[in-house]
């Protein structure tokens, strides 16, 4: 897979609205922080290491099959708004796409998979999947670590794991979160409850592209705070626990409105419906928060027409650089409001029945 079919790429395999639990869980990501033997971290390691971890990953990916028809992409030669589109497709984080003089990422063709060279640690492997997964995208994401393994020497210690260049992530070095949409949870005031709870059981909410991000559309990430002392499979399992009491929770509430006050519910999304297939400037904020709307009425089937998917497509899709590399240029906020638009109008029209 080239460069250019990443970038113009318009769906990863996360955004296709498949996987258990898909009317509350978006997708499920696991990553891996990893870090070379006898190197210094990224933050105080020369330039001259840096550049040679570059190589040794990416000779260690060119031999791997996991990593089949994947690209090694040095993050120097994309532009800037390229290096964006990585960043709104949760292919690379917002901070590794920040001096890049050393850095790369490697991407599976699928997407399913990608691995930041030289972020925070000199290797992040990340898998991503659709739905409630987060198991089956930790062993998919163990796999390709043990490959990596077998020709690279990890920094561990046989006291307390993995090595990592911030000591919360010493141990495993795995972070597991989940994304939920819980816009019913939002409406009824509930949600502060629940991120209280999910912190006292270690478990940490944050925003759509993790750490000091805003909550958007009602979409949380839920991930793990402890990394040591316990196994991967038991840190997953505890987080999948307790994501199973949210959805359930979820879904509760949203049946417990329907049948309070289906008139009002139809009638906020609905409404939020007309402003989406009729506005003409509309900013990423309003947008998500509608489309938020328009997915639980789909979800509780006061919709028709309209694919599940069309939340987590236009997610991304309504994002700065996934409009500007659209229309092929550069805009300025006010030009980038009036193209959303556009295409918010020309997606959300529904899909004619089946004859």
């Amino acid at each position: 897979m080239s460069l250019r079919d990443i970038i113009s790429k318009a769906l990863s395999e996360w955004m296709k609205g498949t996987g258990p639990e898909r009317d509350v869980a978006i997708s499920s990501r696991v990553r891996l922080a990893r870090n070379l033997a006898n190197v210094p971290f990224p933050g105080v390691a020369q330039e001259e290491q840096l550049q040679q971890v570059l190589q040794d990953v990416k000779k260690a990916s060119d031999n791997m099959p996991y990593l089949k028809n994947a690209e090694f992409i040095r993050l120097i030669e994309l532009p800037i708004l390229e290096r964006q589109l990585l960043v709104e497709k949760h292919l690379i984080s917002p901070q590794h796409a920040q001096n890049v003089e050393s850095k790369a990422v490697v991407v599976r063709e699928d997407e399913a998979m990608s691995i930041m060279v030289n972020e925070e640690d000199h290797l992040r492997l990340q898998a991503l999947f659709p739905g409630l997964q987060a198991m089956q995208a930790w062993q998919f994401c163990s796999q390709v670590d043990d490959a990596y393994a077998e020709q690279l020497d990890y920094a561990v210690s046989k006291e307390i794991g993995y090595l990592t260049a911030c000591p919360t992530n010493v141990g495993t070095g795995m972070r597991a979160s989940i994304m939920l949409h819980l816009p019913a949870l939002v409406m009824a005031d509930q949600i502060k409850r629940v991120v209280s709870a999910a912190s006292q059981l270690s478990l940490v909410v944050r925003g759509i592209y993790g750490e000091g991000t805003d909550v958007l559309g009602n979409m949380f990430q839920i991930s793990n705070q402890l990394t040591l002392g316990h196994s991967e499979e038991e840190i997953i399992q505890h987080l999948l626990d307790v994501t199973k009491q949210i959805i359930a929770q979820e879904r509760n509430v949203r049946e417990h409105m329907l049948k309070q006050n289906k008139i009002g519910l139809e009638d906020r999304i609905y409404r939020s419906y007309g402003v989406l297939t009729n506005a003409r400037i509309i900013s990423t904020q309003e947008a998500m928060q509608l489309l938020s709307d328009v997915r639980l009425g789909i979800d509780l089937g006061l919709v028709s027409g309209l694919e599940p998917r069309i939340l987590q497509e236009l997610l991304v899709m309504i994002r700065p650089a996934h409009l500007q590399k659209l229309m092929k240029q550069e805009l300025e906020a006010p030009q980038r409001d009036l193209h959303r638009a556009t295409l918010i109008r020309e997606r959300m029209q529904p899909v004619p029945p089946a004859s």
